[in-house]
């Protein structure tokens, strides 16, 4: 657009008819697309162009090339550039945030539902090997009801923060649902097994833990949908045996 105006100013401009206002545009443009910086250096080239062009241009003395009204062009063209620069940059500074925001979770700080259905996607159209591994938090229902929801959020952000301090750098934490996360990872089944004893291990200490169900892909499946039923079926098998345990152990104290 400089070399458009440039050229339009060279062989169309007469006295009066202003073509040199035009010079705007790209400067807003270059403004929109980039930061109050840029914006302003882009007025800065504005002038400078304009400038030249009114040294070239046949229908306009070229006296005119610094003159007052070119110094009042470098300021409202800087001034524009950078304003318009300034506001557009920071306008995509919040709509980042605003992404980033709806991507999260709010107790835990991790990714939500949303962000992990849309990750399990893409891994099962790479077609790559990958664990889908459910936790989900034992007993938060009687915590919250016997030391509150504070209580409660305190300790799903306290497995969220396991969770993915155990997990892998390249792995995907979220939590899916009230007291249910879910990870992603390319661990084999000997290593996600010990990652799940490592958390519960980390877990044991502040009377909280988490049961899991795992599957793999391509094994268990290869879209989401069959890759969640399979996990969350084995989460209920698991959380099954582990309630069939605890009962056995309290009938045998209560016979000892």
């Amino acid at each position: 657009m400089y070399a458009g105006i440039f050229a339009a100013f060279i062989f169309v401009e007469s006295p009066g008819l202003g073509i040199g206002n035009f010079f705007y545009v790209p400067v807003c443009l270059i403004a929109l697309v980039t930061d109050e910086t840029r914006g302003a250096v882009a007025g800065v080239l504005a002038t400078a162009v304009y400038a030249t062009a009114v040294v070239l241009a046949p229908a306009v003395p070229s006296t005119q090339a610094l003159t007052t009204a070119t110094g009042i062009r470098l300021v409202t063209f800087t001034i524009v550039g950078a304003l318009m620069g300034f506001y557009a940059n920071r306008n995509r500074q919040l709509v980042d945030r605003l992404r980033d925001h709806a991507g999260r979770d709010f107790v835990t700080g991790l990714g939500n539902a949303r962000t992990f259905d849309d990750e399990l996607a893409r891994r099962c159209a790479a077609g790559r090997p990958f664990a889908l591994v459910l936790a989900d938090a034992d007993d938060l229902k009687d915590l919250n009801q016997v030391h509150g929801h504070a209580a409660g959020n305190a300790a799903l952000k306290r497995i969220g923060e396991v969770l993915r301090q155990h997990a892998e750098p390249g792995d995907v934490v979220a939590r899916i649902g009230g007291d249910e996360f879910a990870l992603l990872t390319s661990l084999p089944a000997d290593q996600i097994i010990a990652l799940q004893a490592r958390t519960n291990r980390t877990l044991s200490s502040e009377n909280l833990s988490t049961t899991f169900g795992v599957t793999f892909c391509p094994a268990d499946g290869q879209t989401s949908a069959e890759l969640f039923h399979k996990a969350d079926d084995r989460l209920f098998a698991a959380k099954l045996v582990r309630q069939n345990r605890a009962t056995v152990v309290a009938l045998a104290d209560r016979s000892a």
